[in-house]
């Protein structure tokens, strides 16, 4: 079985690509009355179907209504009719934004038909390739292209300001303050890293300036007059009504002819903004509108009021649109899914694959063939019973075969290939520096720290992420790099918080060895009251001190704290006897005790450990792992390898691979889907990544497991809080 195992290695192969990535400069186009898609392709000189393309927002002509605010590609140059080859260059340019079919009249020529149509010979040609070797012919059907009309009189409209990000914004809620949808904004400014949603304070973008804020705009119900106060300056000003200085001055050209803003002198200046509270994550949430979608969806998806959803939003009396960015109020986020204070829409990344999508994957594993003689079947088992790392890499590895197969069956290619790092980063680099990787979409390893360093900086070049299998973190920031296993902070932090809940006025004690001085900090500030028991040498319990400490009265909760396998044993055996029994006291109360910790470590799977006494004192503790049940990949596994069962490590493998797979079948971009898809589980791990900006996306998903009835399940946290209320 080994030895199958190892031959998979060999299997794979991958075909590489790059695409390439061109940039453009930008104007923005607030709609006005009577104007329509064609009016305002032909006023900035670009097609209409450009236009859409910078707003994915807008579907078609339709959805251009006034006072949409509309990013403008400005890729193209003026026509100019200089010249007959100028005129030539400048269609080439442009591409059709329809066609017409046209029959071939008995006598026509291609010289009449191109006059007809206000074409060239080179365009009909192009689009109609059979006429490069074949004649006219009577009754043959051509393709017609059709480009926008233009008009070289219209003058282009710049109208941008800067806009200085403030603490705590994002991209979601500066682009509700400006009315414009986030994809409008990374066209205008494509300096913005596209892997992250992240926002420096501080930092300065490009954004359409307020509406009204142009003289040709501006609109009666939409100002106010405003009388100078003594000692008001512009900028006190523009700071109280929320606008730039330079917009008020633009509004008011007496300012600067008078010499600067004067005391008595009456202003038009904007309606103040609505100074609820400051749209940033610490006040509100953030919905972005979807395709196709009704106020009345939105309303029932995010289980909230039409008139409150109004008030906060103003914009939706203009109509709904894709693109447009609501903001909600922060409690919301304690009833729906939320990441980077972003509502996400629940996505089924089964019924979302776009088989079109074919990923291009690398595994980088430590299967170590430079020690293991395959031919030896003997030696070769026993070198991978004795390596944890070589059974780690052979049992993730099956598991992601299994996974392959099964995107296989759902229609989506994949082209993978496999190294074997020899655990070596030397062996990495000169891979790394053979093999070219470009146009990959992602790669899933290496184990080691080191290695996955190697990969990460070299990967982060071509925009490739890379998934780390078991590492939690690196002393390197790499903004590419996915780390599939929680932080052990967020392990901690998911028991202390759903213990936190469920805590009425159980007596708490804390057992832990001076290596595990975090988790003690972190279980007192949950728990100020908790009792500290006193550990001799890391080692052992004070046994005497600790007896005393148990309540006779109240539940006990007891927190271990260590590593070492001894004192595992020695604590649960100690609280085992406690636990069973009868205090000598009057009324015969029985000492009950719960024991837990927030670092399950190997120490508490050791075989010195009873499981029994683990049962008994329904020990609990957070787990980025699952115990798996006999589901469908545990029937593929068994079917594919001849009955084997599958371990942690299997499991592991055909989880991560599976949901990377998915990700890029859905879109092929896992930072892109990374913004818009929260949780997903599935055999027995959950993914749920969170973008630390510069320092990588770190998975947040993690379960509470308890030892009840000498079996391991997951806490029913809800139903649990539910019981404390």
């Amino acid at each position: 079985m080994k030895k199958y195992i190892l031959q998979l290695v060999f299997t794979m192969a991958f075909f590489l690509a790059l695409a390439p990535v061109s940039a453009q400069n930008y104007a923005t186009h607030a709609v006005k009355e009577g104007e329509t898609l064609k009016s305002i392709s032909q006023k900035y000189r670009v097609t209409p179907y450009s236009i859409l393309q910078a707003n994915k927002e807008i579907k078609s002509a339709s959805d251009v209504k006034e006072n949409t605010i509309l990013i403008i590609p400005l890729n193209g140059k003026p026509v100019e009719n200089k010249t007959e080859n100028k005129a030539e260059e400048q269609e080439e340019e442009v591409k059709p934004i329809r066609f017409i079919r046209h029959r071939v009249k008995r006598k026509e020529t291609i010289f009449g038909i191109t006059k007809k149509y206000h074409i060239t010979q080179d365009q009909l040609k192009r689009y109609n390739t059979k006429l490069y070797s074949e004649t006219l012919d009577r009754k043959m059907i051509l393709q017609i292209p059709v480009f926008p009309e233009v008009d070289p009189d219209e003058e282009k409209e710049l109208d941008f300001e800067t806009y200085t990000v403030q603490p705590k914004e994002t991209r979601w809620s500066v682009a509700h303050k400006y009315g414009i949808s986030v994809d409008s904004l990374l066209v205008l400014n494509p300096e913005l890293d596209k892997s992250t949603n992240y926002l420096a304070a501080g930092q300065e973008l490009k954004l359409p300036r307020p509406k009204g804020d142009s003289l040709k705009e501006q609109k009666t119900e939409l100002f106010t007059s405003y009388t100078v106060p003594p000692k008001m300056t512009l900028y006190s000003l523009g700071r109280e009504y929320g606008i730039p200085t330079d917009s008020i001055v633009r509004l008011n050209p007496e300012i600067m002819k008078q010499g600067g803003l004067k005391e008595g002198m009456v202003v038009r200046l904007p309606k103040k903004r609505d100074t609820e509270g400051e749209v940033n994550t610490e006040n509100f949430i953030f919905y972005e509108v979807k395709p196709k979608q009704n106020i009345f969806r939105i309303t029932q998806n995010l289980k909230i009021a039409r008139d409150e959803l109004f008030r906060l939003n103003p914009a939706l009396e203009n109509g709904l649109k894709a693109g447009m960015v609501l903001k909600l109020p922060k409690e919301k986020a304690e009833e729906l899914e939320v990441k980077n204070a972003l509502v996400l829409d629940k996505i089924n990344l089964v019924d979302s694959i776009n088989v079109e999508n074919r990923p291009k994957l690398v595994f980088m594993l430590p299967f170590r063939l430079d020690k293991v003689n395959v031919a030896d079947t003997e030696k070769a088992e026993e070198l991978i019973k004795n390596r944890r790392d070589l059974a780690l890499s052979l049992g993730f590895y099956t598991g992601a075969m299994v996974a392959l197969d099964s995107i296989k069956k759902l229609g989506v290619s994949v082209d993978v290939k496999t190294y074997d790092t020899q655990l070596d980063q030397a062996k990495v680099k000169e891979i790394l520096f053979r093999e070219n990787l470009n146009g990959v979409d992602a790669i899933i390893g290496p184990l080691a720290v080191g290695p996955l360093d190697e990969v990460a900086v070299q990967a982060a070049a071509k925009k490739i992420p890379v998934i780390a299998p078991i590492s939690s973190d690196s002393k390197l920031s790499h903004g590419n790099v996915f780390f599939s296993v929680p932080r052990d902070a967020v392990l901690r932090e998911k028991l202390l918080s759903y213990m936190e809940k469920i805590h009425k006025n159980e007596n708490v004690i804390i057992i832990a060895d001076s290596t595990h001085q975090v988790a003690h900090d972190s279980i007192l500030s949950k728990f100020p009251a908790a009792q500290i028991a006193k550990v001799i040498d890391n080692k052992s319990l004070h046994l005497d001190r600790f007896l005393i400490q148990l309540s006779n009265e109240k539940e006990n909760w007891v927190f271990l704290e260590t590593d070492q396998p001894n004192m595992v044993a020695s604590v649960t055996s100690i609280l085992n006897s406690a636990n069973t029994r009868i205090a000598e006291t009057e009324n015969g109360r029985q000492i009950k005790v719960r024991m837990f910790t927030t670092s399950y470590n190997g120490a508490f799977e050791d075989d010195a450990v009873s499981k029994a006494h683990l049962s008994n004192l329904r020990f609990t503790y957070p787990s980025f792992y699952k115990e798996t049940g006999n589901d469908t990949f545990v029937r593929a596994y068994t079917k594919k390898y001849d009955g084997l069962l599958p371990d942690r490590y299997a499991v592991r493998g055909f989880d991560v691979t599976m949901d990377v797979l998915l990700k890029l079948a859905y879109k092929k971009n896992l930072f892109e889907t990374s913004k818009y898809i929260g949780l997903t589980e599935y055999s027995g791990n959950g993914f749920d990544y969170l973008n630390d900006w510069t320092s990588g996306y770190f998975n947040r998903a993690c379960y509470i497991m308890e030892y009840n009835n000498l079996t391991i399940k997951e806490v029913d946290q809800k139903n649990d809080v539910k019981s404390n209320l």
